[in-house]
């Protein structure tokens, strides 16, 4: 059994591999920039920290972590024209199996939120993202055939298998644009376009290997719309292609108000369920006292690793801050600036 698991995984490893598929969180949402570099920005406040750690699948071979941490500035341009800027960065660290596969990525993004009304939060939002990636692995941490001798395995018994290069850093842009308005003064929404990697940056860590990552395009959806006093239904949606793959996810959750003092809400609790296609299903549960909120959810396995995992997937939780500054350039008292709540 531990022999079939080991072989599901490496499959499913090798094929994700081979398309270059991007770290991915199922609290996808909290992450914009992953997501979009225009979606930097889209939300109510000034600032926005979130930071995220995903653990997956344990139940199978060495857990895959992953961490993230975005931080996002709103500044408003001018006195009157109702134009914005967002500027920010997003850090994620990836670690992966056996060998220590790790990935970090520093990425800073400047988003200019252009105003489109003067009655309405109407707003076309085109976004730059640019940084550098790092990637290693730890060789040592291999075994391979030549090191099984006469059926029994030492890591002491030498191997003709040699690397020239463990580590590897490329730069990486991603482009961006968003439409957000709102229906009415209780729903707001948006939709956006994207594109990572055009410059197809070359990955592989042996020179001669040429292998490039595909050019990834998005589509994002995002709608949230009141209930009634108390509760506020949130939508999301993404769908990504990369070279022969593709990947739709996106569900929705019920946002529940139980500070009923004034319109702000300061205290809440949401709930509900996401959904990556042919992968895993995600329930989800967030916590929101005052500026900071808490997310967690946990991946129920659909893909073909579904035996080996035993539908066991990856917990993930988030931890964020929003709010406003205390300067002129503060959107708190603007009616018209790219909010999503």
């Amino acid at each position: 059994m531990k022999n079939l698991k080991l072989t599901l995984l490496l499959i499913i490893v090798l094929a994700k591999m081979a398309v270059g598929q991007d770290v991915n969180f199922s609290q996808f949402y909290d992450i914009p920039l992953l997501r979009n570099p225009a979606l930097a920005g889209i939300f109510t406040g000034d600032i926005r920290i979130t930071s995220a750690y995903r653990n997956q699948w344990e139940s199978v071979t060495t857990p895959y972590r992953t961490m993230a941490l975005g931080i996002e500035l709103k500044r408003l341009i001018g006195e009157n024209s109702g134009d914005y800027i967002t500027y920010g960065v997003q850090f994620t660290k990836d670690l992966a199996g056996d060998s220590r596969l790790s990935r970090t990525q520093v990425f800073p993004v400047l988003n200019y939120h252009k105003s489109l009304s003067a009655d309405k939060p109407a707003y076309i939002s085109a976004a730059f993202m640019f940084g550098p990636v790092m990637q290693q692995f730890d060789p040592s941490k291999l075994t391979f055939d030549d090191q099984f001798v006469g059926g029994t395995y030492s890591a002491s018994n030498p191997t003709r298998q040699t690397f020239t290069r463990t580590s590897l850093t490329y730069w990486d842009p991603a482009v961006g644009i968003c439409y957000s308005n709102s229906f009415n003064e209780n729903a707001n929404y948006y939709i956006g376009l994207g594109l990572y990697h055009f410059t197809k940056p070359k990955v592989a860590f042996q020179k001669q290997n040429d292998i490039s990552l595909n050019t990834k395009y998005v589509v994002n959806a995002g709608l949230t719309t009141a209930m009634d006093e108390d509760n506020r239904l949130i939508v999301y949606a993404d769908y990504f292609k990369q070279g022969g793959a593709s990947q739709v996810q996106g569900g929705l959750m019920i946002n529940h108000d139980l500070d009923k003092r004034d319109n702000d809400q300061k205290l809440g609790i949401s709930g509900g369920l996401f959904y990556r296609y042919k992968d895993a299903f995600i329930p989800v549960v967030k916590l929101e006292y005052y500026n900071v909120s808490l997310g967690m959810t946990y991946d129920i396995n659909t893909s073909k690793l579904k035996t080996a995992s035993q539908s066991k997937g990856g917990f993930e939780v988030t931890l964020s801050y929003k709010g406003f500054r205390q300067s002129r350039n503060s959107s708190l008292d603007m009616v018209r600036c790219p909010r999503f709540f």
